[in-house]
């Protein structure tokens, strides 16, 4: 009396999935139009435990799909917009065809469209989950801004990307959320704090440069068809927190300085505006003019243990709010050869005034003969005219600076000089890790600590003592294996006096604890003991890392070293 025999391959796991063309052929779409849907949708191909079994039996390649997020498109009012822009293809041929004119304006008129809020509002619920998932999006931005216009992807997608970008850099400006920045040979590194997300993308240099012929540019457009909608409202949504204007609008103020007087008014929207937000050497427009009194926090009584986690939450919001100021004060003017927009951009976030000359951009804010300027930004070895009150420096000291977190000496900067390595800010040293001696002077220098910096002569001399020592140890060595060999000589004697023999407790606690380690490892398991030998020898290996890494740098210190006096002689 049993029941029907269950057939093969129709229950269990290889009903869960579904092949790429019956979900295409499902939904009634080409594969063009599938793949554009499901990266807007967030859907993904998975990969079966049991390819065989969903497979029925072969091994054929085959892309496999969730049964439920097909079915899940089915009910996707987009769907219907791909279905109906077809036609529109196609009428829209009919048309040209005939030479029916009218026809093909009229069309033209009404083709359909589609919006992508539902979708972004769909798969980041809150403000926080599409923060959080913001990097992807910015990096595409960022890249689309710097293409060519041509016939690679539309104009109308370059100019949205950059001035979503160009929003998105204003804000971090206003804001004074940027932390770290490195530059790169794929580009130039930032990361800012944004509502307690930190967020890290890259920004390519701008460089010409061609197509290459083995991407797939229509995947690449879908990708930033969705992330521009997404950065529209995260931009919306962080310039309304800090009550700015959107779309940005220069202040007043600024905008007298920019504006010349033959100059024509420009729409908030057109291009030659956006030129001007671009510069980023002007605050922008608030929705309440009036200034707002800081906020203070209140203080509330704190018990013993949690007061000394507050100090040191204190400690860390002065030094964050110090962090955000090291520019402030100081006014800085930029060369034409040095990259304008990443200085302009970094030097903002941290309080300083920037401009540069006239003929090189629009945005210039004051001249290079200004008596007010501090530090001029060169990238060449001199200067035809130099100005007594200002430093002559290089673009990695603004760099450095921003990722030391304090004002670094410029002497190491200098133009000519030999610029002292670009450290990555990313990189933490754990315990037992090779720490290169620059990052050493610069924790120094953010203890407050000044490092004593030697001069030629006193190298030198330290040199002639470090001779002179060499010498007299030799000499000592001498008189030792004379000394020895004299004792060697002369009958040993008998008898020995003895002496009292103290323990230090130190030593004696030191020894119980050794031995308590020594026994606790051997009662160990034996997967314990495992875990335990596998620990102890990255920790061994990572020592023996740090100590080849250290002795390659001080080869390179010695070798430089003897360049130098050879040069000198």
């Amino acid at each position: 009396m049993g029941g029907l025999p269950k057939k093969k391959y129709e229950s269990g796991s290889a009903t869960n999935y579904i092949t790429r063309n019956k979900a295409r052929k499902k939904l009634q779409l080409s594969l063009p139009d599938f793949r554009r849907l499901c990266i807007l949708k967030g859907i993904y191909p998975h990969e079966p435990k049991n390819k065989k079994k969903v497979n029925k039996g072969s091994t054929a390649p085959r892309t496999f799909y969730l049964l439920k997020d097909i079915r899940f498109l089915l009910h996707e009012p987009i769907v219907g917009k791909f279905r109906a822009y077809k036609i529109f293809v196609r009428k829209l041929k009919k048309a040209y065809g005939k030479t029916e004119y009218s026809t093909v304006e009229r069309l033209k008129n009404n083709k359909p469209t589609y919006k992508l809020d539902h979708i972004v509002k769909e798969r980041y619920p809150t403000f926080i989950d599409a923060l959080r998932d913001v990097e992807d999006a910015l990096c595409m931005c960022f890249l689309f801004s710097t293409f060519a216009r041509t016939g690679k992807c539309h104009v109308q997608t370059i100019q949205l990307c950059r001035r979503l970008t160009v929003e998105w850099m204003n804000f971090v400006i206003a804001s004074r959320g940027l932390r770290k920045v490195f530059i790169s040979i794929k580009g130039i590194y930032y990361q800012a704090e944004v509502m307690g997300q930190l967020v890290t993308w890259v920004v390519p240099y701008q460089f010409s440069h061609d197509h290459p012929t083995d991407v797939d540019y229509r995947v690449m457009a879908t990708f930033t068809e969705f992330y521009t909608t997404l950065m529209g409202f995260i931009n919306f949504r962080l310039y309304h927190s800090l009550n700015l204007v959107y779309p940005p609008k220069l202040d007043r103020k600024a905008e007298r300085i920019l504006k010349n007087e033959n100059e024509e008014h420009y729409a908030l929207d057109s291009e030659s505006y956006l030129e001007k937000l671009s510069t980023l050497s002007a605050s922008l427009a608030r929705v309440v003019t009036s200034s707002e009194e800081e906020v203070q926090l209140d203080h509330f009584p704190v018990e013993e243990e949690d007061l000394g986690k507050m100090e040191e939450r204190e400690k860390e919001q002065k030094q964050l709010e110090s962090h955000k100021k090291i520019f402030e004060g100081l006014k800085f003017f930029l060369n034409r050869e040095v990259p304008r927009e990443s200085l302009a951009f970094v030097i903002r976030c941290f309080g300083g005034q920037v401009s540069w000359e006239s003929s090189v951009c629009i945005g210039s804010t004051y001249n290079v003969t200004a008596l007010s300027i501090t530090h001029h930004i060169v990238d060449r070895p001199s200067v035809p005219t130099q100005y007594i009150n200002r430093y002559y420096i290089q673009p990695q000291w603004v760099y450095d600076s921003v990722n030391a977190k304090v004002v670094l000496p410029v002497e190491d900067y200098f133009m000519g000089v030999t610029l002292p390595p670009h450290l990555s800010p990313f990189v933490v040293e754990e315990e037992g890790d090779y720490v290169p001696p620059e990052k050493l002077k610069l924790m120094a220098l953010q203890r407050g600590e000044k490092p004593a910096q030697q001069s030629e002569e006193e190298s030198e001399e330290e040199d002639d003592d470090e001779q002179v020592e060499q010498e007299d140890k030799v000499e000592e060595n001498n008189m030792k294996k004379k000394r020895r060999k004299r004792q060697r000589s002369r009958p040993k004697m008998a008898v020995t006096p003895g002496k009292l023999r103290v323990e230090d407790p130190a030593h004696r606690d030191q020894q119980q604890k050794a031995e308590e380690k020594r026994l606790a490892i051997m009662m160990m398991k034996k997967k314990d003991k495992y875990l335990y030998d596998k620990i102890m020898f990255g920790k061994k290996r990572k020592v023996q890392e740090a100590n080849k890494l250290a002795a390659k740098r001080k080869a390179h210190d010695d070798n430089e070293k003897a360049k130098k006096k050879k040069f000198k002689k």
